[in-house]
């Protein structure tokens, strides 16, 4: 099966960073898109970043509210995706989720396109 595992979560001052990354394992066959959205208490959850065409030259996309400050990278070799939050704000206080539309082998020999959640890691900016 297909499992995401994140870290990199905490609490930091406003105009802190951290980095949160996300590791996909399991009968993976190939990776659409991967990203980050999150959720802050009483609200839904948003978009925060995402790469797509996840090959040689990925396309991001992200939210307005983190253009400038926030970055998504990853690594091919890891299945990894990394987010650098940089300028934090107390407003970014969230669950942060990693994402990924992944193609598996899960039902082998078909491939299977499904979209797959993390576990959720906590980011608490104070002000």
């Amino acid at each position: 099966q297909v499992q995401l595992t994140e870290s990199g979560g905490g609490l930091v001052p406003a105009g802190g960073s951290l980095l949160l990354s996300c590791a996909a394992s399991g009968n993976i066959f190939g990776i659409n898109i991967m990203g980050w959205y999150r959720q802050a208490p009483g609200k839904q959850r948003e978009l925060v970043a995402t790469m797509s065409s996840y090959g040689s030259d990925g396309k991001t996309n992200y939210a307005d509210s983190v253009k400038g400050r926030f970055t998504i990278s990853r690594d091919n070799a890891k299945n990894t995706v990394y987010l650098q939050m940089n300028g934090l704000k107390p407003e970014d206080t969230a669950v942060y989720y990693c994402y990924a539309r992944l193609i598996t082998y899960n039902n082998y020999p078909a491939l299977d396109e499904t979209d797959y959640w993390g576990q959720g890691t906590q980011v608490t900016v104070s002000s």
